[in-house]
């Protein structure tokens, strides 16, 4: 099952207004020819007749300035229309195509600056097009979201000045629109796609050989030496007259429940991102391929309040339906209620399902309020929970130290990569599966350790 593409933004268009209370400003080509008269005040040191000239000259460019003026088109001439081609994911670059129409008789040459979100990978410059009389001139470029969610885009300021090139005008569209960013489209469908592939086929061939693995009848055949007798079908034995067994499958149908932590611990930034973006990268893999082997997922992200829930589900509905809601997760500053979120899981799912936990562990003496949540659920669902590493910690673990305080800080280092395999330990003893992976190794090991739960008939 492919991810369905969200909808681009709608376009918007709006007729042009005067940018401040003039709207007004000086063209290149006036300040050219003023800088020049004043080569006058050279003689006029000598001769005051060359100081009436050059009052003259100044005059003469005052009149062109105001000629030069009034010809240009009224802003309200100026129609600008912002046009998103595709919709926009995080990281990804989205094409937007801006246009400016002249209903004037005057060809203009017009400098565009949109404002759209801010990100470290699109630059705030204003963009040069030639719209001639009564036609339409636009621009493309590629526009890439640093953030998730519902991003505010601004209006779109236009500088436009005649051939002339004496006078210059300042005007406003107002194209402020709410732009949703969703999750990397491209990440996600690279990782499942190769790993649904890959991986799905050696599970068929595994299930092939280990015969009675699974709980899902498949189908009947001749029993066989190595078949145990509680799969043999007695009733379809009478009526054949020989001994026949069944065949199951690996469990299909089953909840899988993602649960995000958006607290604190997540905002922290690697290589761009933070660890919730990786998260809910991982998270929109994991969808794509829970949909695809047939179980029902669900999603759970909540700080200190559940921010969003989505009951488990299957088919294309239910997949758009996590896009959408993955996209506006944001991590909050204060520390998430992690109990909270384990009684509000328990309430909503009473049979035995698979929760996929993604977290970070806060640096404490005491054991950490996760840990416990996540406990708490061992009695009734499989819990697999993934510690999203961090690199340079385990990198200050292993540096030899050069000094004194090099030393005290890979001690330091040291402490906090044991306790936190000591952490991890206690919840594999009550049962969970636990992982430390880095952030940008964590989709692969999500999809990896799912289809492991899969193969190996866990649930």
């Amino acid at each position: 099952m492919s991810i369905p593409r969200p909808l681009a933004p709608p376009p918007v268009e709006a007729a042009a207004r005067p940018n401040g209370r003039f709207g007004v400003a000086i063209g290149p080509r006036l300040l050219l020819l003023a800088l020049a008269g004043s080569a006058w005040l050279i003689p006029a040191l000598w001769n005051s007749r060359f100081f009436y000239a050059l009052l003259i000259w100044d005059g003469l460019l005052v009149l062109a300035f105001v000629v030069d003026w009034w010809r240009l088109p009224k802003p309200r001439e100026l129609t600008v229309r912002r046009e998103w081609e595709t919709s926009l994911a995080i990281g990804s670059p989205a094409r937007v195509r801006l246009s400016v129409k002249n209903n004037s008789r005057i060809d203009v040459d017009v400098a565009v600056t949109d404002h759209l979100p801010p990100s470290r990978w699109h630059d705030l410059k204003a963009r040069q097009m030639m719209a001639t009389a009564g036609t339409e001139a636009s621009m493309e470029e590629n526009y890439t979201a640093e953030e998730r969610g519902d991003l505010a885009a601004g209006p779109t300021y236009v500088r436009y000045r005649s051939a002339f090139n004496m006078a210059e005008r300042w005007a406003i569209a107002d194209l402020q629109q709410t732009v949703r960013v969703y999750p990397s489209f491209e990440h996600a469908r690279r990782h499942s796609l190769f790993l649904a592939r890959s991986r799905h086929l050696e599970l068929q061939m595994r299930l092939m050989r280990l015969r009675g693995i699974g709980s899902d009848f498949e189908s009947l055949r001749d029993y066989r030496e190595r078949d145990e007798l509680r799969n043999v079908c007695w009733t379809a034995s009478a009526r054949r007259g020989k001994l026949v067994a069944k065949t199951f499958q690996a469990e299909r149908s089953q909840a899988v429940w993602m649960v995000l932590d958006c607290g604190r611990l997540m905002r922290t930034r690697t290589e761009g991102y933070s660890k919730l973006d990786r998260a809910v990268d991982a998270s929109l893999c994991l969808t794509q391929l829970a949909l695809y082997s047939g179980d029902r997922i669900g999603l759970l992200a909540y700080g200190r309040a559940i921010q969003q829930r989505v009951l488990p589900g299957r088919g294309a509905t239910q997949l758009r339906h996590i896009v959408e809601q993955l996209a506006v997760v944001r991590a909050e500053a204060p520390e998430a209620d992690h109990l909270r979120a384990a009684s509000t899981l328990l309430s909503l799912q009473k049979q035995r399902g698979l929760v996929v936990w993604i977290s970070d562990l806060a640096e404490t003496a005491m054991t950490p309020e996760v840990v416990e949540a996540a406990g708490q659920l061992l009695s009734r669902h499989l819990v697999l929970f993934i510690v999203i590493a961090q690199p340079e910690l385990k990198a200050a673990a292993v540096k030899s130290p050069e000094s004194a305080e090099g030393m005290y800080k890979t001690v330091a280092a040291q402490e906090v990569v044991y306790r936190r395999e000591i952490l991890l330990g206690r919840l594999r003893e009550h049962g969970a599966l636990c992982l430390e992976v880095a952030p940008h190794q964590l989709s692969a090991a999500v999809l990896n350790q799912y289809l492991s739960i899969k193969e190996r008939n866990l649930l």
